[in-house]
C-alpha cells in the first residue's frame, strides 16, 4: 500500500507542537481524531444520551470519546483539555506525590496501557478513570464533581464497547461499577451546585456526549435515569426514596408553556418516559400497581 493510500486511510494525527505535562514536566503530543472524509457515520442517540457511530467500510468502527481527556504519558495526570496547562500552583504537588497511586490504580484494571503512541479502547476508558482521580485532587472552581460523573459515565460507555469485543475480559463489571460511580457523582454535583458548594459555571460541557451539550437538562435527566437504573434495589423503602428523589429531578425537566417547549425534544421525550417508568414501579413497590 503507497504511503498516499495510508495517509488516505488514517483516523487520527498527532498534534505539531507539543504539550508540557505541569506536573511532571514530560513533554509530548495530543492525539486527535480525525473527523472528515466519511469517517464519523452517525448511528443512534441511546437512552442515555449517548451518540453511537456506524463503522465505515473504509476507516472501521471510531470512538471519538477515546481522544478526548489529555493524559501525560509518564505521570498519568489526566485532565480535560481546557484545564491541563491551567492547573493551579497549590494542586501540582498534590499531583505528583499521587503518581504511583495512579499508575497502580489504573494497571489492576487495565493491562498493557500505551498512552505513547495511538489510543485504543482500553486507553480511552482509562483515561477517564484517570480523571476521576485527578479532578478529585482539584476545587470547586474545577466544577471537580460533575467531571467526575461525566468522566465515570463515558468510561461505562468505553467499556461496555470493549465488552462486545471482549466477553470474557469482565468489562462488563468494570463498567456496572463506573455506571454506579457515575450516579453517585451525578447526584453529588446536583445536590452541591443546589447548596452553593460547587456552581455549575456555563463554561462547562455538560455533554454528556460530544455531539450536543444538553446543558443542565441533561444533567437532571441523566442524574434521574442512572438512579432509576443504578440506585438502591434490595430495600424496598430506600427504593421507593431513590425513586420519589430521582422524579423530584426528571420533573424539573417538564416545566410549563415556553419553558417547556423550548427544551430538546429528545431530551423531553425521553425524561416523560422515565418519569412514568419510575411512576409505575413506584406504585408497584407500594401495591398499588
Amino acid at each position: 500500500m503507497s504511503d498516499l493510500d495510508l495517509e488516505a486511510k488514517k483516523t487520527t494525527f498527532f498534534s505539531r507542537k507539543s504539550l508540557q505535562c505541569p506536573v511532571c514536566e514530560t513533554s509530548f503530543y495530543r492525539e486527535d481524531l480525525l473527523s472528515g472524509g466519511g469517517r464519523l457515520i452517525a448511528g443512534e442517540l441511546t437512552e442515555e444520551l449517548h451518540r453511537t457511530y456506524e463503522p465505515s467500510k473504509k476507516f472501521g468502527e471510531l470512538y471519538p470519546l477515546v481522544y478526548t481527556v489529555l493524559v501525560c504519558p509518564s505521570c498519568l495526570y489526566a485532565v480535560y483539555p481546557q484545564d491541563f496547562s491551567e492547573i493551579g500552583e497549590q494542586f501540582i504537588e498534590p499531583l505528583r506525590e499521587q503518581t504511583d497511586r495512579r499508575v497502580e490504580s489504573v494497571s489492576l484494571a487495565f493491562k498493557d496501557l500505551d498512552f505513547t503512541s495511538s489510543r485504543g479502547l482500553k486507553e480511552g476508558a482509562a483515561s477517564y478513570f484517570l480523571a476521576m482521580m485527578c479532578y478529585d485532587l482539584l476545587d470547586r472552581h474545577y466544577s471537580p464533581t460533575l467531571k467526575r460523573a461525566l468522566s465515570a459515565l463515558r468510561a461505562a460507555w468505553l467499556l461496555d464497547a470493549l465488552h462486545r469485543k471482549a466477553f470474557d475480559e469482565n468489562y462488563d463489571y468494570l463498567s456496572r461499577l463506573f455506571y454506579r460511580k457515575a450516579r453517585f457523582f451525578y447526584m453529588q454535583a446536583i445536590e452541591m451546585a443546589q447548596n452553593g458548594q460547587e456552581p455549575l459555571e456555563a463554561k462547562v460541557n455538560f455533554g454528556p456526549d460530544l455531539d450536543k451539550n444538553y446543558g443542565y437538562d441533561g444533567l437532571l435527566y441523566i442524574a434521574g435515569l442512572l438512579e432509576y437504573k443504578y440506585g438502591p434495589r434490595k430495600d424496598r423503602e430506600k427504593r421507593i426514596k431513590s425513586l420519589e428523589n430521582a422524579k423530584r429531578i426528571v420533573s424539573k425537566l417538564f416545566g410549563t408553556g415556553k419553558a417547556s417547549k423550548s427544551k430538546p425534544s429528545a431530551i423531553l421525550d425521553k425524561a416523560r418516559e422515565l418519569y412514568d417508568e419510575m411512576n409505575k414501579e413506584i406504585k408497584q413497590l407500594q401495591g398499588r400497581g
